[in-house]
């Protein structure tokens, strides 16, 4: 089975660090001199990678980097214990929430963009979690 990596372009990996680890209680792994960044605390690595905007996101061309709140088809969903609290923790560190809490069969979901634009998901999970809406 592949291992999973998560990497997350941004501006300013200074300003990243200090936005994930506030709003997640995630801490620094290792560091790849000043633009490259490892976090630790998630189920997989969380890496920071310093990109400037306007920069090619492919070698072939196409679309460019940009760090106004923009759609992805893929986002981080991040699980908690306690939804009220990772609210106020993301809210605090500079995160813009989307939305309001909302209840699911498998529990509360609360949506947000980080500063840099990426969205990503708080889920506190129930007791019974994706099992409440699998077949």
């Amino acid at each position: 089975m592949p291992g999973l990596l998560l990497n997350i372009d941004v501006p300013d990996v200074a300003a990243a660090e200090a936005f994930y680890c506030a709003a997640l209680g995630l801490r620094v792994g290792r560091r790849f001199g000043t633009d490259f960044v490892e976090l630790l605390g998630s189920d997989a690595p969380i890496y920071l990678l310093t990109k400037k905007s306007g920069t090619s996101i492919g070698p072939a061309g196409g679309d460019t980097r940009r760090y106004e709140r923009h759609w992805s088809p893929i986002h981080a969903d991040f699980v908690v214990e306690d939804m009220d609290a990772a609210v106020a923790r993301a809210l605090a560190a500079g995160a813009v929430q989307e939305g309001d809490i909302c209840d699911a069969p498998y529990g509360r979901l609360a949506m947000f963009a980080d500063p840099f634009g990426h969205g990503f998901c708080l889920i506190e999970f129930n007791e019974v979690g994706y099992d409440a809406i699998a077949s």
